[in-house]
């Protein structure tokens, strides 16, 4: 699963666009993640500001 930094992410969304499971959401509070998460890294590649990373 991964965790965000509400106070990094810009809520662009790309992150959720480009999950392959469609285990992200995007909401007024940020970024959700579901038990769908495989731990594939995309969006924390992705993310533009580092706001993603995995919850070890």
């Amino acid at each position: 699963m991964i965790k965000t930094d509400p106070e990094l992410c810009l809520r662009c969304g790309g992150c959720v666009g480009v999950c392959p499971q469609d285990a992200l959401s995007l909401s007024e509070n940020g970024i959700s993640c579901s038990e769908k998460c495989t731990s594939c890294r995309i969006c924390v590649n992705f993310c533009p500001v580092g706001a993603i990373e995995l919850d070890d």
